[in-house]
Formats: C-alpha cells, structure tokens, sequence
C-alpha cells in the first residue's frame, strides 16, 4: 500500500507550485516536529501481560499547541500517524483556530478486548505518553475506535498524574464531565455545511440530489442522517462489511437503530429497505450518484478505481481516502473534491470549542455551538473556494495554499536561532 505520509507530501508538493516559501520552511514542513514511541504493559483479564505498541506525534506547533485524535486500530502504524498529524495541522490553519497538528494511536484489535481491558490500555496510554501532552502542549480528542468513555478514562489518569483537574487536557469527553454539546455530530455537520453552500453556489436543490455515504461510523452515520433529514436523496450507505443501496432512496435513521439493535453488520439490513439489495464497499463508489462522501478509512480512491467514479462531486468525510495518483485522473474527469482537510474540520473546531470552554469555566448550549462552527466553516468554505478560482487550481490545493501560508507566516515571523 502507498504510504500516506508520501501522499501528504506530494499535496504539499503541489501547493509549493503555487507558493513562494523560503527554505526553512519547506524544511520544517517536511517532517514532524517530534514523536514518541512506546509500548504499553497491560495485564489482561486472563491475568497474562501483553504490551501494546503505541505513537503520538506533534507535526507543528507555530500557531498554538498541538491538537489531534488518537486512535485505536490494529493497522496504526508510524506512517499512517506522521500523515494525520501533517493534515490536522493543515486543517487547523484552514479553519483558523489557534492550533497546530499531532496524532497518535495504538496498535489494538478492541474488538478483541473486554471493556475493563480497553480501559487498561487507555490509561496506560496516558501514562506513558503523559509528560508530552497537556492542554497547553498537546490536546488530544477521539478518533478511530475510540469514544467519549476513553477520552474519559484517558482525562481521569492524567488528572490523577498531575494532581489537579484539568479538563482541557482532552476534547470528546461526555457533556456531564467537561465535553461540548454537538461534538458528537461536529464532523458530519462539518461536511453538511459544506454541501449546503456548494449546493447554493451550483444552484441545485436537495430534493434532486442522490448521496452515497461509505462509511457508517460516527460521522458517516450522522451526516447520512442529516442529508436524509435535508431531503437528499441517500441512495446507498456502507460500514465495513459492505452496504445498501435503493435507487429510490434510503431511511439512514432507521437502519441506523436496526444495525445497534440487532448488531448486525449492514450488508445484512438491504431486507429493511424497500426495493434495496446488498452492495459492496467498492461498488457503493462507483455508484451513479451526484455525490459521494468516502466517511471510512484511507486510500479507498485509487488510480485502479478513479476512472470508474461516476460522482462529479467528491466530499471527503475521512481522513487521506484519495490518493494523489486518484486526485489527477479526477481533476481531468471534471470531478470536484471537498478536500478532507475542510470537509471533515468540523469535529476540530468543535474540539477547540470544547477546549476553550474548559478553560473559561462556561459552557455554551448547543445553538450557540452550531451558530458557531457553521461561521467558522461556511467562511473557510468560500475563502478555499475563492483561492480555487483565483489560482485555477484544484480546492485541495487552494485549501493548502492557505494553510500553508498561514503556518510559513508564523514560521518567518518566529524566526530559528
């Protein structure tokens, strides 16, 4: 499989095409800042010890501590964390919050776990990697397999660690102990915003709008539902053992309550919809639909299957699901892509919500939330679309344009000794 850091920076690559940088910068920019690597003791419930391998990285930390999820999956791996470290510093910048890029993971199956055992990683997690995190350093949030109840564990330890309460130490927690109203939902609303405003600059109506949404985790789930609820017409949505399509659309709520009830993998529920049948993952993407939101796992548009795309307009709800080699047979199709690092900032910013909310000691109620982060990403919307226009440039590439020199400004102006 390519590596996802190489991919990240063959797009930096192309936005250096466009912009002038200095040496240093291209420099700094061209590997993280720092990273630790560990192993976590972890006595298991059969009263063995297994240790589990595990990263975090700070790619960059000229414009404010370094923010960004940890994940647990069994294909964490050095590259994956160096590459979503680089694109959450790139968000951050797009959105303009006050913060720089890191991330890390653990290399674990939790589906092979007990609840008491993921919970034993999670802290330990925490202590190992204590000392190069905080909330004036490095805040860290959910991603990948990991929830609300880890990020808690996760605050807990380190609390115990320092000796004191620090909330914004992490994003993500439950609302009753320090998390925000609408994170849950921030990345897909995130995404949402950005259709909306593409669907008025193109002049189309929801109602004439077909959807395929791969991936049916947390964000996928929640955008799906909320297209669904706007009058898009969800035409097909998949987890990770395939998925469902219905030309005539589908109920994403529904099959969302059937999938937790039963715990049956979706493939299974074409039954529950009417005039619906099994699809997989690959043919959900090559579906003829006015949009396609990959909300699943990395390098899902390839070059092997960028040709078959029939979507015009590509909205990356996950992180890095286009490769560059993709993102060229695309441009030349026509096809529009929403580029990860602004459709998905959504969760980010809701993050650095919660994080200032922490802080302050005042929490806001969840109309001011959404009031907010739909400012923050309608405005960096229309600016990466503006640059897009005024550059002739793909809006992956116009959103790096602006990312980056925001960041080569901060560089310049800090100056290295």
């Amino acid at each position: 499989m390519a590596s996802l850091f190489n991919n990240a920076l063959q797009q930096l690559d192309k936005a250096y095409e466009h912009l002038k940088v200095s040496k240093d910068v291209k420099e700094i920019l061209g590997s993280p800042k720092e990273a630790i690597h560990f192993w976590i003791p972890v006595r298991m419930d059969n009263g063995e010890l297994q240790t589990f391998e595990a990263f975090r990285i700070h790619y960059n930390d000229h414009l404010g501590p370094t923010k960004g999820g940890i994940r647990f999956s069994p294909a964490v791996c050095l590259d994956e964390v160096e590459a979503l470290s680089f694109w959450m510093m790139i968000k951050c910048a797009l959105v303009d919050i006050p913060f720089g890029g890191a991330k890390g993971g653990v290399v674990v199956d939790t589906k092979q776990l007990s609840q008491a055992e993921i919970e034993r990683v999670s802290r330990g997690f925490v202590r190992g990697a204590a000392g190069f995190m905080g909330p004036d350093r490095d805040i860290p949030a959910p991603d990948m397999y990991t929830n609300a109840k880890i990020m808690l564990w996760m605050s807990d330890e380190y609390n115990t660690i320092r000796g004191k309460y620090k909330p914004a130490f992490i994003t993500g927690k439950p609302v009753a102990l320090g998390g925000s109203l609408g994170r849950d939902s921030a990345t897909a609303r995130g995404g949402f915003f950005c259709i909306r405003e593409l669907m008025k600059l193109k002049n189309k109506t929801p109602e004439k709008t077909k959807v395929a949404v791969q991936g049916f985790g947390n964000a996928g789930s929640h955008l799906a539902i909320m297209l669904h609820e706007a009058g898009y017409t969800v035409t097909a949505i998949s987890d990770s053992s395939g998925g469902v399509h219905c030309e005539e659309g589908l109920d994403p709520k529904h099959l969302l309550s059937i999938k937790k009830k039963e715990k049956k993998p979706l493939k299974s529920l074409a039954s529950h919809a009417p005039n619906a049948r099994a699809i997989t993952n690959e043919q959900l993407l090559e579906l003829k639909v006015d949009i396609l939101c990959p909300a699943a796992m990395e390098n899902q548009i390839t070059k092997e299957n960028a040709g078959k795309i029939k979507a015009q307009i590509i909205v990356e709800l996950a992180n890095g699901p286009t490769t560059p080699n993709a993102d060229e047979i695309l441009e030349k199709k026509g096809v529009l892509i929403v580029p990860d690092v602004l459709a998905n900032a959504g969760g980010v910013t809701v993050s650095y919500f919660e994080w200032v909310q922490n802080r302050e000691g005042y929490y806001w109620d969840e109309d001011m939330i959404d009031r907010r982060l739909d400012k923050i990403i309608t405005k960096a919307f229309h600016r990466t679309n503006d640059v897009m226009k005024e550059k002739g440039v793909t809006m992956r590439t116009a959103a790096f344009l602006t990312s980056v020199k925001r960041v080569a400004s901060a560089i310049d102006a800090k100056g290295l000794i």
